[in-house]
């Protein structure tokens, strides 16, 4: 059923297209390497977009995943400078899920960008992991 909905996924609603051009904005943020932080998360951003329906994203602190301090520290003030363009990217998410909702098939897509909705305003410190990998922690 997951690789059902994310054949849809890239079909219907062109979710490759979405995946690319979040890569493409992660690779300019981290060209800048002011924005590294925010930049590897909308990368990890878009691998969740290749499969939606296959992967979870997750903070690394919910990993157990440890981080050097001073790396934790930049990482909360881009996040603070990331604020606005969070917001803006966050509101155009909601928009495109409230625009899915109208038609029966959209729901299932709508729901795939809802779990990424949380990721669209903080990418940082975010990780893209395999459904499987959660079930066998669990």
């Amino acid at each position: 059923m997951r690789t059902l909905g994310n054949i849809v996924w890239h079909i219907l609603f062109l979710g490759f297209i979405l995946s690319f051009i979040t890569f493409i904005a992660g690779g300019l943020f981290v060209l800048t390497v002011a924005g590294a932080p925010v930049g590897l998360g909308l990368i990890q951003l878009s691998k969740f977009y290749l499969a939606p329906f296959s992967n979870e994203m997750l903070s690394k602190r919910d990993l157990n995943i440890d981080q050097n301090k001073l790396w934790k520290a930049y990482g909360i003030i881009v996040q603070i400078l990331y604020f606005p363009l969070g917001l803006i990217l966050a509101i155009t998410v909601i928009t495109q899920i409230v625009g899915l909702f109208v038609s029966i098939i959209g729901i299932p897509a709508a729901i795939a960008l809802s779990k990424s909705l949380g990721t669209c305003f903080n990418p940082v410190n975010k990780v893209c992991v395999p459904r499987t990998y959660i079930n066998s922690k669990r």
